[in-house]
């Protein structure tokens, strides 16, 4: 069965044919899912793909011109614009492994708007490989209803009327602080911070600990939004190769050394994209590296509900010294609640609070008591537990799926994403797919600087369709003679 096609053209519309096609690219520029600097099709394969003319596309690429949307490059095509028309675009490619590390660009700046914006995007009604939450159908609506009922009607019905406390709500850190514990994280509830989410939790800490022009270590590959986040507060991006145990320890030392970093930011357990967690003799070595290069470590933990309790955690081994502890509920429970937090050094507590106050005010109350309750009644333990039995089932049926269809994983598939390689450039995959009503994550949004790649991340959950991976066989033999540039 073919995927229908989000990206039809029709004689019966009200435009023309030219009209509809420069529309559409037009909104996926605007909406970034065409990102600053990325190829349009060739006007053949556009023609092609779209059962028009040559001279339609040649003229719906005009009208794009003349929006100044995209711009035409002698012999090479057509390309969206870069200057001027948002925060990103494309950089040179970063050494990843330098016997002598040299200093990165004062700015590097990544797209990763076209990931965040299809969270949002709903053109299709395909799932969605490519994106980072749990299908709805997968949620326990249930649970979160009678939580915040039972919130309502038998807790303090004045949350709803007043704003929270600053630190967060006091019963949710208490919990919290009895959860950490489950990780070997010792911390106490008045050491920790709530925050709108595990992203909001990341950029207070950013915030608090960072000035504009400080260099901060990163996994790479590693997550797009984390990325481009630091680089919008004007930070310095040091990119560490990721492998199976954890960082190249090696080319750590060398920019720790040459660099000066302020912070290190990273996923210990089911680490995004690879899957990989922590090993615990890495764990001990980067915590070494901190100790004797001064800087601290950000451990963003928000695979935490789907992860075996006993993987290494640098807060856990570090007793939240150098290591401040962020996670959050949007990956496990809903991701409409934005309830998350940091567990920080006591010292830096009243720093994070002032920096919270000053963006958010406070957090909802009501919402954190209701986290809160699931956590108590152990009700969050018990859904984590069905969620995860449907995930390594629904991993297995992907990794099935994506072997037969020609692909082949770098990393032990685990967790919630696997890493694949596709052995063709995955941008244009993508934007082939995202005609077919795909969305997908292609390689480049997973790097500091873009490049581009044969690899992309897949969502177990989201990616055990069949029609998904006939397609994207049919686009991989497609484009198989056009090499990676």
């Amino acid at each position: 069965m073919n995927a229908p096609d989000a990206f039809a053209l029709t004689r019966a519309a009200g435009a023309t044919l030219t009209e509809q096609l420069a529309g559409q690219f037009a909104e996926r520029i605007r909406q970034r899912l065409l990102a600053p600097g990325a190829r349009l099709p060739s006007v053949r394969d556009c023609a092609r793909r779209h059962g028009v003319s040559p001279h339609t596309v040649v003229a719906a690429y005009d009208q794009l011109l003349a929006q100044g949307l995209v711009e035409a490059r002698r012999q090479r095509g057509f390309f969206v614009r870069e200057g001027g028309r948002g925060p990103h675009s494309a950089a040179p490619d970063p050494v990843l492994a330098p016997a002598k590390a040299a200093a990165p660009p004062r700015v590097a700046p990544v797209d990763a708007t076209a990931l965040i914006r299809g969270m949002f995007h709903g053109a299709s009604q395909l799932p969605a490989p490519g994106l980072g939450t749990l299908p709805p159908d997968w949620l326990d609506l249930p649970l979160l209803a009678s939580a915040l009922r039972r919130v309502l009607t038998h807790g303090d019905s004045a949350l709803a009327l007043q704003y929270g406390q600053p630190a967060g709500d006091s019963r949710l850190r208490e919990a919290l602080a009895t959860k950490l514990a489950d990780f070997g994280v010792r911390a106490r509830a008045s050491q920790i911070v709530t925050a709108t989410g595990a992203t909001h939790a990341l950029d207070i800490v950013s915030r608090a600990l960072l000035s504009p022009g400080d260099a901060v270590l990163v996994d790479e590959p590693g997550w797009a939004v984390e990325y481009a986040r630091l680089t919008q507060l004007g930070m310095r991006l040091l990119p560490v190769p990721r492998g199976a145990d954890g960082p190249d320890l090696n080319v750590m030392a060398t920019l720790a050394r040459e660099h000066r970093p302020r912070l290190y930011v990273t996923v210990s357990v089911l680490h995004n994209p690879t899957g990989h967690s922590l090993s615990l003799g890495d764990a001990h070595q980067v915590l070494k590296l901190a100790e004797a290069h001064d800087f601290r470590i950000v451990e963003d933990d928000t695979y935490a509900h789907l992860a075996p309790n006993h993987l290494p955690r640098l807060a856990a081994l570090d007793g939240l010294q150098r290591t401040l502890y962020v996670s959050g509920f949007s990956k496990i429970l809903t991701p409409s609640w934005r309830v998350g937090y940091v567990a920080a050094p006591p010292a830096l507590v009243e720093r994070l609070i002032d920096v919270k106050l000053l963006s958010t005010l406070t957090t909802p109350a009501v919402l954190e008591q209701a986290v809160a309750h699931c956590l108590e009644q152990g009700s969050l333990r018990r859904h984590a537990e069905r969620v995860t039995a449907r995930l390594d089932a629904a991993r297995h049926r992907s990794v099935q799926l994506a072997q037969a269809h020609g692909c082949r994983f770098v990393t032990p598939p685990q967790g919630l994403f696997g890493w694949v390689d596709t052995g063709v450039d995955t941008e244009p995959l993508a934007h082939t797919l995202l005609d077919q009503g795909w969305l997908l994550a292609p390689g480049h949004l997973f790097h500091a600087t873009r490049r581009p790649s044969t690899l992309m991340r897949i969502n177990f959950a989201t990616s055990q369709d069949a029609r998904f991976w006939q397609a994207l066989g049919a686009a991989r033999r497609a484009s198989s003679k056009q090499p990676v540039q």
